[in-house]
């Protein structure tokens, strides 16, 4: 109580950007209530909207709500306890969703895996958090055979991608890929979907266990400040929390809307954002579990969604079409930063297509719910963020300190605020490297990422502290070059990395993709030389250029910047 007390006395952070609110909408209250909760006390309001659309297949809130019911005494039934870490290693299904409702109803904690980890990323995830069962879609089991007994998983659920498709759909989905895919036989150990079900419906003991918010819910993986995994616990106050904001920021979002749920419940801004924060204001989920690039005009002629969430390659690929956009009221890019010109692209090609918006970057961490930052209304300045959701604050830091730096200097991005993680499970310390309390007595996320915050308190992302390149005493930045040379009208994508020199230690090197029907040639690289010099500094241009086909990319979408620094090292190591 003492520490409550204190909090409470504690002096809010500055807050430049607070003008971009109005007074009633600066500060969020964490609701008192579990995940599940929250969003059955919100989804009662519009019972006969539609949940979610799966190839067809579409559920009420009311049917939804029913079948989470019915997924909890499932659970109960095979022996979940309150406080249990269940793994659900799924893509984006409706047994994936119901699942992770389910578990925060009866008490348990949902650890959230991608189903394309390797055995060995599957057994750490199951291992680290002691995972006593698996929920997992078919396509797993040839991995997961080969570890599940290193592990505490007594018995597994299997799904296949078929169970919530329209009769003929799934018949055509068997015939074509489902007949390909190796399965368990039903035991002890396995168990399929619809007998897990039906063996809960005569379970009769309690099965509703009310969380608090501050106690663990949701257990979502990230690289950390190291590269290794780290298992990122968040409360349900975290989630609950971000629906406080998006109510804000969503304010003309009405039950009965749409969004594609392209991104994965795996990750934070999938989950937190698209799935539950949306769901939470009667937004229709459209699930996509795999999406199909070339599909893109399809979905949105469908759908129509009012709701467009994404990572920047998903945008890129939207300009190929030639889509009606008039009815989009948000379309928001996280996960990765899109550069001015490109931002730029995006804006024209809405424009052309009806759209009344413009495309807003968000920005955050899976360590903060993944978005704690956004640029929308009067704050979306071109290659902006925007600037901290009600409830969050911001600081810029000199990396490695706590000291505030000036406005509009650059530094390391910290935020404070409700959606901020419990820390990382079993590392107290790079939790405590991560989290720090501050002389102000808030405890600030320290990102690892650098930006600045300009006059009005908007701020901008310049890159990853990781990602700075050292040349010479010179800090370069890797976002400035890719931004320059993707001004070129012939380049279509450009990154940067920083590769070994004798000397200088790094230099940066520059990966080129051209857009379609552009060939490479001396005189196009001389161009980009030119273009570096005319509008880089000395030490920021660009030592090699090389040109690709394409980047590397990892399961998310992102440039793989790991993978061509180990293509480089095996390059260098070739070349002596």
């Amino acid at each position: 109580m003492d520490l409550i007390n204190k909090i409470k006395r504690l002096k809010k952070p500055k807050a430049p950007w607070s003008k971009f609110y109005e007074k009633d909408e600066r500060t969020v209250v964490t609701p008192e209530k579990s995940i599940y909760t929250y969003f059955e006390e919100n989804v009662s309001c519009f019972p006969n909207e539609l949940a979610y659309d799966y190839y067809g297949t579409t559920r009420t809130f009311r049917q939804f709500l029913n079948d989470i019911d019915k997924c909890a005494r499932a659970f109960r039934c095979q022996g979940i306890r309150e406080g249990d870490v269940v793994t659900v290693c799924m893509p984006n299904t409706p047994e994936g969703i119901t699942c992770f409702y389910a578990l925060n109803k009866i008490g348990a904690i949902a650890n959230m895996v991608h189903p394309l980890s390797g055995e060995e990323e599957i057994k750490h995830y199951l291992t680290t958090n002691k995972s006593v069962m698996l929920v997992m879609i078919d396509m797993c089991y040839e991995k997961v055979k080969n570890i599940i007994n290193e592990t505490d998983v007594y018995k597994t659920i299997v799904v296949s991608a078929k169970d919530s498709m329209p009769f003929l759909l799934g018949l055509g989905y068997t015939f074509t890929k489902g007949l390909k895919i190796k399965k368990p036989k039903p035991s002890q150990e396995y168990i399929y979907w619809k007998d897990f079900i039906n063996k809960g419906k005569n379970y009769n003991g309690r099965y509703c266990f009310e969380t608090p918010k501050d106690h663990p819910a949701v257990i979502l993986h990230s690289g950390g400040t190291t590269g290794n995994p780290k298992s990122i616990v968040l409360s349900n106050g975290a989630f609950t929390s971000l629906v406080e904001q998006a109510k804000i920021i969503f304010k003309n979002i009405r039950p009965g809307d749409s969004v594609l749920t392209i991104l994965p419940i795996f990750h934070g801004f999938g989950l937190g954002v698209t799935v539950y924060a949306t769901q939470c204001l009667g937004v229709k989920q459209v699930l996509i579990p795999q999406f199909d690039a070339k599909s893109w005009d399809k979905l949105v002629n469908r759908h129509k969604p009012s709701i467009m969430l994404g990572v920047p390659t998903l945008f890129e690929n939207m300009m190929k079409f030639d889509c009606d956009m008039s009815f989009v009221k948000h379309i928001i890019s996280g996960g990765d930063t899109i550069n001015l010109p490109l931002e730029q692209k995006i804006n024209a090609y809405l424009r052309e297509h009806g759209c009344r918006v413009n495309i807003a970057q968000g920005y955050g961490m899976t360590e903060a719910l993944a978005a704690t930052c956004v640029a929308w209304g009067d704050a979306n300045k071109p290659g902006s963020i925007g600037i901290p959701l009600p409830g969050n604050y911001y600081k810029i830091v000199r990396p490695g300190t706590q000291d505030e730096v000036e406005q509009g200097e650059d530094g390391e991005i910290c935020t404070c605020g409700p959606t901020v993680m419990m820390g990382y499970l079993g590392n107290e310390k790079e939790t405590n490297e991560m989290l720090q309390q501050h002389k102000d007595g808030y405890i600030w996320l320290h990102t690892g990422d650098i930006g600045y915050m300009d006059k009005d308190g908007c701020f901008f992302y310049r890159q990853r502290l990781k990602r700075m390149i050292v040349s010479s005493g010179y800090n370069v930045y890797p976002q400035q070059i890719e931004t320059v040379i993707e001004g070129h009208e012939d380049v279509l994508k450009c990154t940067v990395i920083g590769i070994p020199h004798k000397y200088k230690v790094e230099v940066p090197k520059a990966y080129i993709v051209l857009k379609s029907g552009i060939k490479p040639s001396l005189g196009l690289k001389s161009e980009i030389k030119e273009l570096c010099k005319k509008n880089l500094a000395k030490f920021s241009v660009p030592a090699e250029y090389e040109f690709r086909e394409s980047l590397p990319k990892t399961r998310i979408g992102k440039v793989d910047f790991r993978e061509l620094a180990r293509e480089e090292m095996e390059r260098q190591a070739k070349d002596k």
